[in-house]
């Protein structure tokens, strides 16, 4: 095993770069690891014939991570038979600072992974732990079911528990890039990838496999197990001609699904009209709804929940104050604070430094939430403290979601359809969560295939819904059917290429004259 001489420059990267720490205690577990690992990534078929890949940061509680050392597995090696003393040493910026001695034949000269530009990018710009780069079949064949799809997404499956960041109602959405020849030649496409889908932790690589990343090794080997599991479970009810991306993974549109005599599941293609949208007939793909005046009330919104959130703001800030969810809360309301009061908003107050004490800085706090709440302002710093102390309310059965009675039975029915439904409003996705979950028909969760807030943009610009348009990865924006009761939404998704109708129902504003727009009365118009 060959040591290279770097010079590290000072403090503790440098320490890190010395011949004792190479052959430390700290690398050597970590180089037992990783054999361990391949050896059993080899069982799962994760990396067979030589493919597949690992890489683990050395974690060292003194060296800050960025700097902590890579070990890399080497390319063209039978992983199961990989030995410690195989792998290569890099510095946290990809300096090789260890490499392996070649081994007589028929053993090929040592090479450090071809996949490791990859890594490196995910160690750049996700501060990852460990990657895993995975040939497994599951990741090569979901691929390519849909040649033209440029994501994979699937909801309610107990395995995407297993994912950062996602719960068992969450869509998962996982990027694909296109293969190359080269495995170099992918990292400029899974860069872009990273940045664009900044919840993701794995890309996937059509007819190759994946790449999975995470804050540690174990971290990066319990979601690759996770993505292979629902890999395999979609690839399987895609071979039943059941859809895996939609909540209740009822029947495709291209099949029709039933029993034969002897009992078995059997499946027979199903005539589909091609080239059609919502304007000319066929049901729409996808249906966006808001909440206020479509599927719920405006009064239960301005009665009962902006009440809540008013009366009960102080109680909730000081009983959380020192919790990391609130002090998130209070850092977003600082900064939203700020801008207002640069710009002059009525009822902005300055809102003291936290060392001022607690008290003080909560009537400030206060202050600014109840103007706000009155002017009815739709920003992400309100919208998500109201999310959190709606959450409480719905825990101790305070409050209870209320929706029109036409709307459990027509989200129903588009389910059967095999529609997905998405929930589009000013309210944060846990409120919108907490309403759809708590409702006065029950959780009507298992409907719904998704929620987005302000955080995809305003409801009023277009930008937003072609931001939509792009993330439920349909091919036309005119397969999404977008239901609102505001005429400066409906403009601005119609400019973006989606079909809209307007809801009338008790408590709406009224809406300008030759407005253009169908409207409808209940959903069961749709």
């Amino acid at each position: 095993m060959a040591t290279l001489a770097v010079n590290g420059g000072g403090g503790a990267a440098a320490a890190t770069h010395t011949k004792a720490y190479l052959e430390g205690k700290a690398v050597k577990e970590t180089r037992l690891l990783i054999s361990e690992l391949c050896r059993q990534f080899y069982t799962l078929g994760w990396v067979s014939g030589t493919g597949g890949s690992i890489t683990v940061k050395v974690h060292d509680d003194s060296i800050p991570k960025p700097q902590q050392l890579i070990l890399m597995s080497p390319s063209g090696v039978q992983k199961e038979r990989m030995e410690p003393e195989d792998l290569y040493v890099l510095s946290g910026n990809g300096t090789m600072l260890s490499s392996p001695s070649p081994k007589p034949y028929p053993h090929k000269p040592p090479k450090c992974s071809d996949c490791a530009p990859l890594f490196m990018k995910a160690y750049e710009k996700r501060d990852a732990g460990a990657v895993i780069h995975s040939h497994g079949i599951e990741s090569c064949l979901v691929t390519m079911i849909n040649p033209m799809s440029k994501e994979f997404r699937i909801t309610h499956m107990e395995m995407i528990k297993g994912i950062k960041g996602h719960g068992y109602y969450d869509e998962l959405v996982v990027p694909i890039i296109e293969n190359m020849a080269y495995e170099n030649e992918l990292t400029d496409s899974l860069a872009k990838a990273i940045d664009a889908y900044p919840k993701a932790t794995a890309v996937l690589v059509r007819n190759h496999g994946i790449y999975v990343w995470g804050d540690s090794w174990i971290n990066a080997k319990t979601q690759a197990e996770c993505y292979h599991h629902l890999f395999d479970a979609a690839i399987k009810l895609h071979q039943l001609g059941l859809d895996w991306s939609t909540p209740n993974h009822g029947p495709t549109r291209n099949f029709k699904l039933g029993l034969g005599s002897n009992g078995n599941v059997n499946t027979s293609a199903k005539a589909v009209t091609e080239g059609s949208d919502y304007g000319s007939g066929l049901f729409p793909r996808c249906i966006v709804l808001d909440i206020e005046g479509i599927t719920t009330p405006i009064s239960f919104v301005s009665e009962v929940l902006s009440p809540y959130a008013r009366d009960n703001v102080g109680k909730h800030l000081s009983v959380t104050y020192d919790t990391a969810e609130t002090q998130d809360d209070i850092k977003l309301l600082r900064s939203q604070v700020e801008d207002d009061l640069k710009q002059g908003v009525a009822g902005a107050v300055p809102i003291p430094p936290r060392d001022a004490g607690k008290e003080e800085v909560i009537a400030a706090l206060v202050a600014n939430v109840d103007a706000m709440i009155k002017a009815d302002r739709k920003i992400t710093a309100l919208k998500q403290l109201q999310g959190h102390i709606w959450r409480t309310g719905f825990e101790s059965n305070e409050l209870e979601g209320e929706v029109f009675d036409d709307v459990p039975e027509a989200l129903e029915k588009w389910h059967s359809l095999g529609t997905k439904v998405y929930i589009y409003s000013s309210g944060s996705r846990l409120a919108q969560r907490l309403i759809f979950g708590n409702s006065n028909y029950g959780d009507l969760r298992k409907y719904l295939s998704g929620f987005f807030d302000t955080a995809v943009g305003n409801k009023r610009e277009t930008r937003s819904y072609v931001e939509i348009t792009n993330s439920l990865g349909v091919d036309k924006p005119s397969e999404i059917l977008f239901v609102t009761d505001v005429y400066q939404e409906a403009t601005a998704a119609k400019a973006a290429g989606l079909e809209v109708v307007i809801s009338i129902r008790p408590g709406n504003g009224p809406l300008p004259e030759n407005h253009g727009f169908k409207t409808i009365n209940s959903f069961a118009e749709i």
